[in-house]
């Protein structure tokens, strides 16, 4: 089962997007913030994907999560979400892939069978 570090400010957003990658077969952990996400990449580990709100309060972004996913994991797929458009966010990884909100779960689920 594939294991997905989940990365969302929205504890709503959060919990209903986690339940249905749970749904889809997916091993699903939740973080609140960029900080806990990055305790948990260093205590955890093992995260075939990270996926990450960009803008995100606490001072840490997505970005900073995707740039600590790599470096934990070299190869973890990390899928970027965010309400601004791309021209509205500095430039993105190469190893990133961007997701706009509002997104439906299918998308998002579609995009982790295509990313994997």
């Amino acid at each position: 089962m594939p294991k997905v570090l989940y990365v969302e400010d929205d504890e709503l957003l959060r919990m209903v997007t986690s339940l249905a990658l749970e749904d889809a077969g997916y091993a699903v952990v939740e973080a609140h913030d960029g900080h806990q996400a990055r305790w948990l990449l260093d205590q955890e580990g093992g995260f075939d994907f990270v996926i990450s709100d960009i803008s995100m309060p606490g001072g840490m972004s997505g970005l900073e999560v995707a740039q600590a996913a790599q470096a934990a994991r070299p190869g973890c797929r990390t899928i970027l979400v965010s309400g601004y458009a791309t021209s509205q966010l500095p430039a993105l990884p190469d190893s990133v892939i961007y997701l706009g909100k509002p997104f439906r779960v299918q998308d998002l689920i579609d995009t982790l069978g295509a990313a994997g």
